[in-house]
């Protein structure tokens, strides 16, 4: 498994990662796809401290007991569930992140994060409390790197301008390009990674995705979905299907460290994991499947 380096950091991760959120509750199959993870390469695991109310967390703690040294582990912290209030409410604040994180410590069973990530974010933050926050928890050995989980390109800008943080996690794909105008140049040429979730958008963009394209995805209609789905499997090989070939998509931008697809079954799991032996896209592919996918921009998210 090809590894890229995360930004600036010293972190080497797996440009296949594996998106924990799929798992599920039940322990020994989310265990045991970790450990198929593990084995065939994959080092970057994302979970986050709200995916099924810290359970998430719980799972990968105990997948990477004795493994601890092959794995690189990223959460997220700033959505926090208060006694008495229904749902999720949103608190970057520095004494919230200094208490989440060892919650967080805890349920993963491990001494220190490896990379801490804020899990949204809006300019009318707090940034420069939230910022120390995660330098104070660097200083203390808690976390070895920090950055955010973001759309927004201005919240981002801010936090590249104002944050030592490696990495920005952020959704991209083939039917998400979004990103790819004022987002991913930007972060490469300040030398921060991206890591892309959602590279098969959902579903929409794997082999068997036609119903879920019938559903629409974000702003895209039912026909401009099978559009684009008819571009990506033109592209299809041998070697290559229509869902890693989305995922090479993803990995081709020089911004790109590493995606972060989700799987639920071993099959799905083994079939991502596939994409990193799968040829890359030449350039002449990567200007086809553009010729089919319009670039929709960021409008509400700022």
């Amino acid at each position: 498994m090809k590894k890229n380096r995360l930004g600036t950091s010293e972190l080497m991760v797996s440009e296949i990662g594996l998106g924990c959120m799929s798992l599920g509750t039940d322990i020994e199959p989310a265990v045991g796809l970790i450990h198929e993870a593990l084995d065939y390469g994959v080092n970057l695991l994302d979970t986050a401290d709200l995916y099924d109310a810290g359970r998430n967390e719980e799972i990968v703690g105990q997948a990477i007991q004795g493994r601890r040294d092959q794995v690189i582990v990223a959460t997220k912290v700033g959505n926090r569930r208060i006694p008495g209030k229904d749902g999720l409410s949103w608190d970057p604040s520095k004494a919230y992140i200094k208490q989440a994180v060892h919650a967080s410590l805890k349920r993963l069973q491990i001494d220190y994060i490896d990379l801490y990530q804020l899990h949204g974010g809006t300019l009318d933050d707090p940034m420069e409390e939230t910022i120390e926050a995660f330098e104070e928890l660097k200083k203390e050995g808690l976390i070895r790197y920090y950055g955010i989980s973001s759309i927004r390109p201005n919240v981002i800008r801010e936090y590249v301008e104002r944050a030592s943080i490696v990495s920005v996690m952020n959704q991209y794909s083939v039917a998400d390009r979004r990103a790819e105008e004022e987002v991913l140049p930007f972060l490469e040429q300040k030398g921060i990674s991206v890591i892309a979730r959602g590279p098969v958008a959902s579903g929409v963009l794997a082999d068997s995705g036609a119903a879920k394209a019938d559903k629409g995805y974000l702003d895209y209609t039912p026909e401009q979905l099978h559009t684009i789905r008819q571009g990506l499997s033109r592209l299809v090989t041998d070697d290559r299907s229509m869902a890693q070939t989305a995922i090479r998509y993803a990995l081709a931008h020089p911004a790109v460290a590493a995606v972060v697809p989700g799987a639920s079954s071993r099959n799905q799991l083994l079939h991502n994991i596939a994409a990193a032996d799968a040829t890359p896209l030449t350039v002449a592919e990567i200007q086809s499947i553009r010729e089919h996918s319009p670039t929709n921009l960021y409008t509400q998210h700022r």
